[in-house]
């Protein structure tokens, strides 16, 4: 069979790994097409000799961004289209994607601004090859503004010294994982996934590649402050019970310091002998002051106990209504 192709160049190519990527969108209309078209050239140039999908969720955009995914998905079949039945949060998005992947390895998300850049992926697909199944990107440097940055510092590092496992400082879900990590996310069991800290609690080997968190060139960001705070509360209360001991203390203490009050207000009565109806301004500021610690107590038991509320009820993380190219 001279004409017939040799076994071992068909056999060649059945080996050729696969790396998915997983991009989460909404309204996102003016960016679609630049982030397919990047992802496109780094495998062209940089790594040919993998396949790859780019599998494009779409939390139901009311701009054009639907439309624009369906042409491009006619385009090429190796983006894949999730069409979201509504707008179900960026992480529930980014999570349903990433459970819908069949790469060898994954980005767990490449956001459609391109704010994290796809140039490094030659970069992780480098360490995956070389045995690490979690190559997260570390944000050394951040083109945003000041506040912007000391808020996420404080953060970062807050959430990695109350959790029990390490959890990589300056780390989004900007990660490349191996298929056997993937396979254990499948076990979870989450309302609202905190992908980054799921992927480390799973303490697979890892290691770290640094770059620079980019300034979005096209568009405004969709997570507004109220999100950033929700999602920042999230991953507090998702992998520790730190919050709830501290408030216990701080309960022992304050009760211990009223007690210490009380007695030296005692002891002063009875060396003056004080009649006199003083100490208002010092009630009042009482007042007010445990009042507030309480409401920010129960404020706080009321994060655990809503995440529980919408644990047992078991919803679907994501309601699809189509898929391209699957």
């Amino acid at each position: 069979m001279p004409d017939s192709v040799p076994v071992h160049a068909f056999s060649q190519e059945m080996r050729r790994k696969k790396i998915s990527i997983v991009t989460p969108c909404y309204n996102e209309q003016d960016n679609v097409r630049e982030c397919w078209n990047a992802v496109k050239a780094v495998f062209e140039k940089e790594l040919p000799d993998y396949d790859f999908e780019h599998v494009i969720c779409d939390n139901c955009s009311q701009d054009e961004t639907v439309a624009r995914l369906r042409e491009m998905s006619r385009e090429d079949p190796r983006l894949k289209v999730i069409l979201n039945a509504r707008n179900f949060g960026p992480f529930c998005n980014t999570f349903n994607g990433m459970m819908a992947t069949t790469g060898d390895a994954i980005i767990a998300m490449l956001p459609v601004d391109m704010q994290d850049p796809p140039e490094i992926i030659p970069a992780m697909v480098k360490h995956w090859e070389s045995g690490y199944e979690v190559v997260y990107g570390i944000r050394a440097n951040r083109e945003e503004g000041l506040l912007m940055r000391v808020v996420r510092h404080c953060y970062y590092r807050t959430v990695s010294r109350f959790v029990e496992f390490k959890v990589p400082n300056d780390v989004g879900e900007f990660q490349l994982i191996d298929r056997a990590v993937v396979d254990a996310l499948k076990r979870f069991d989450d309302y609202y996934p905190y992908i980054r800290g799921m992927i480390a609690s799973c303490g697979f080997k890892s290691i770290g590649v640094s770059y620079t968190w980019r300034e979005r060139k096209r568009g405004f960001s969709k997570n507004r402050l109220y999100h950033l705070i929700d999602q920042g509360l999230n991953g507090m209360i998702s992998f520790t019970k730190v919050p709830l001991r501290i408030t216990m203390l701080m309960g022992f203490a304050l009760a211990f310091c009223s007690i210490l009050f009380g007695l030296l207000s005692l002891v002063a009565n009875i060396v003056l002998w004080n009649q006199a109806p003083r100490g208002i301004p010092t009630l009042i500021v009482a007042l007010f002051f445990f009042s507030g610690i309480q409401l920010f107590f129960i404020g706080l038991l009321g994060e655990y106990i809503c995440a529980i509320h919408f644990q047992v009820r078991k919803r679907p993380l994501v309601i699809e209504r189509e898929r391209l190219n699957f």
